[in-house]
């Protein structure tokens, strides 16, 4: 049997292999995340997260953002846009029919704060949850007045009603340029969109680019593209990287230098109802997704 001594060149050896590499770069960059402050906003940043593509992690990267900067003190309410109530489930929020909703806050005016729940995953997120009421509100609001502000004349008064209004306001929208993207638009002030890193991900880009511009002109002169996240990135694919140039190349100021990487634990974190940022913070996905809210929260601190 070997003297312990003698084992250390064997344990050396093992210590630099590229899997060794990776925990020692991630533990560094979670001590880094875990080290740094961020400022709140001089006032609310509302942000909707929109790309009329399905399937880019739009929904998956407005909770862990949510979840990311509420872990850095910030105070973030969640709005979800969407039927299908992704954004709500990830948050640990009660959204079956007969709760109320983001619907009875476009339909019925009732005021956003009657609906707000706080998640029971992450702290210092509320969320105003979706739920299937929400599939005929396209329909709806068509016959209603203002029907494109609604969302906007809710947040506009619970901003200006609520005790502690919130830091951040992220929205989560359809993959859809319907009514209820819309209303969204109008709502923020600022865009963000997810764009994966897979062959025809900027396709109907120019589409949405387009209508955020047409959105601008007519309804919102404040909104404006102000970030881009590359999400679901696989470093072994050279067409990865092509796309990420790509975007960079007509973005070059838009682009969040942080890309989310393809991951297992983010994909795994919905079905548990939580975000990847309590799912497992230590993973790849949560500390690219921690470093994105810090670069966000600190490439507009004095936004408003």
């Amino acid at each position: 049997m070997k003297h312990p001594d003698d084992l250390a060149p064997d344990l050396n050896e093992y210590a630099d292999t590229p899997l060794a590499r990776e925990l020692v770069e991630n533990s560094r960059r979670l001590e880094n995340v875990g080290s740094q402050v961020v400022d709140k906003p001089l006032t609310t940043r509302i942000i909707t997260v929109s790309n009329q593509k399905g399937g880019v992690g739009k929904t998956t990267t407005t909770v862990n953002l949510a979840s990311a900067l509420a872990s850095k003190g910030q105070r973030v309410l969640v709005v979800d846009l969407d039927p299908q109530g992704n954004a709500s489930t990830a948050l640990g929020i009660d959204h079956h029919a007969d709760i109320k909703s983001i619907y009875e806050v476009l339909i019925d005016d009732v005021p956003l704060e009657q609906v707000v729940q706080v998640s029971t995953e992450s702290p210092g997120v509320t969320c105003v949850p979706a739920t299937i009421h929400l599939a005929g509100a396209e329909i709806e609001l068509v016959s209603l007045v203002a029907r494109e502000q609604r969302l906007r004349t809710a947040i506009d008064n619970y901003l200006k009603t609520t005790v502690s209004p919130p830091d951040f306001v992220l929205i989560d929208c359809p993959p859809s340029l319907g009514l209820l993207t819309v209303n969204a638009f109008v709502a923020a002030k600022e865009v963000l969109i997810p764009i994966q890193c897979e062959y025809y991900a900027l396709e109907g880009l120019s589409q949405l680019v387009g209508s955020i511009e047409m959105i601008k002109k007519h309804l919102n002169p404040s909104l404006e593209l102000s970030t881009i996240l590359l999400t679901m990135y696989d470093s072994r694919t050279k067409l990865a990287s092509q796309v990420a140039d790509e975007v960079k190349t007509h973005f070059p100021s838009q682009v969040l230098s942080t890309i989310i990487p393809r991951s297992v634990r983010v994909s795994e974190a919905p079905s548990y109802g939580k975000t990847v940022i309590s799912y497992d913070r230590s993973s790849p996905g949560a500390i690219a997704y921690l470093e994105a809210a810090i670069e966000i929260a600190n490439r507009g601190a004095a936004r408003g």
